[in-house]
């Protein structure tokens, strides 16, 4: 007992030496009072906490190990991520970077492709003459003049571009029509001579593509010949529908030029469709016929037998314009013929009738009636 009694003395000057130590080591290193206030650990504790210490640090480096492992299985990921977002912004950058001149080209591109698309058509079609005037319908009256194509000259009208009534017909004696967008061609080139594209009416049916020069530039419109113009001076006198495009309300002489053209395809210029008409008073003894709303001008007319040798070359009639003249050998039969139309351009057109159905006044024969 007196033994047992004595170490515990000793065992409790050792720690009142300890922690005066330990008071003196928390002191010098800074440690905080409360760390310092704690009781000193016996031997077998110590063991105990250096053993948790040691497992702690064991599982610590296992957990850090692991995530080490981890870390490495998605190295390649985060690796590729950074990657992926360089090469991605890298990629990013290219393309914009790339883009820019593109776009750059593309938006002059767009917005001057109907510049650009207009430019050629107006260097090649116009000279490089944009078509621009002031006081255009106050265009110097001359003479026309024959082009390759067609002509150039005075742009006049001859309707009403507010009306803008269908043709009557004019001097190609077609009649009342729906013909909307129409036009009379000069007759001379020089006062009286003739020698202009109408031709005693041979330039009837033909389609007239026509530019003139506006305020606004060049301004085109297509009609149809149905009339010659009574203007010496005149070039291509437009109905009201047509003169209303190019003119508006300004109505007056315009500077213009003008090309034949098919009229196939073309809208406002059919009345009907395409039909071989007699002239009224028509009998066995005496026909005369023309087209009404051809695909072009006329060039021909022939009358061919169908069971027969028989062939007939029409020919124009003088002083009646538009119209070619039936044989009376073809009018005083019901043989069949096959009556051939020949154009300025495209395919020939084809009736087949009986020559007594050439006989009948005012018949309207419609070619889609009498083909075979």
């Amino acid at each position: 007992m007196p033994r047992f009694c004595s170490l515990r003395v000793l065992f409790f000057c050792l720690g009142i030496v300890l922690v005066a130590c330990g008071d003196d080591s928390s002191s010098s290193t800074g440690a905080p009072a409360n760390e310092s206030s704690q009781p000193a650990l016996s031997s077998a504790e110590a063991t105990s906490s250096e053993e948790g210490e040691t497992s702690s640090s064991q599982e610590a480096t296992k957990e850090n190990s692991s995530a080490a492992k981890s870390s490495s299985s998605k190295a390649p990921e985060s690796s590729a991520a950074p990657a992926s977002s360089t090469t991605s912004s890298s990629s990013a950058e290219k393309p914009s970077s790339s883009a820019a001149p593109a776009s750059s080209a593309e938006t002059p591109a767009s917005s001057g492709e109907p510049a650009s698309s207009a430019a050629p058509a107006s260097s090649d079609d116009d000279g490089g003459d944009d078509g621009k005037c002031t006081d255009c319908d106050s265009f110097t009256a001359a003479d026309p003049e024959l082009t390759e194509k067609g002509g150039k000259g005075s742009v006049t009208t001859y309707g009403s571009v507010t009306a803008k009534e269908t043709s009557l017909g004019g001097a190609c004696n077609y009649g009342q029509t729906n013909i909307q967008y129409y036009a009379a061609i000069h007759v001379n080139v020089s006062p009286g001579d003739d020698k202009g594209p109408w031709d005693g009416g041979a330039a009837c049916g033909g389609c007239v593509r026509v530019k003139a020069k506006t305020p606004d530039g060049w301004k085109r419109v297509t009609v149809r010949i149905t009339d010659r113009c009574p203007d010496a001076n005149c070039g291509v006198d437009l109905g009201g529908a047509p003169a209303s495009d190019i003119m508006g309300i300004t109505v007056g002489r315009y500077y213009g030029e003008w090309e034949f053209v098919s009229c196939e395809g073309v809208e406002g210029v059919w009345g009907d469709s395409t039909s071989l008409w007699v002239k009224e008073g028509a009998s066995t003894f005496w026909s005369i016929v023309h087209v009404r709303n051809p695909k072009d001008m006329v060039k021909s007319i022939s009358i061919h037998g169908v069971d027969s040798e028989e062939s007939y070359e029409l020919e124009m009639v003088v002083g009646t314009e538009n119209f070619w003249t039936v044989p009376p050998e073809v009018l005083q039969t019901d043989k069949k013929y096959r009556v051939v139309v020949k154009y300025r351009t495209g395919t020939d057109d084809e009736w087949h009738i009986k020559g007594s159905e050439l006989a009948v006044g005012e018949a309207n024969l419609y070619l889609y009636e009498h083909r075979e």
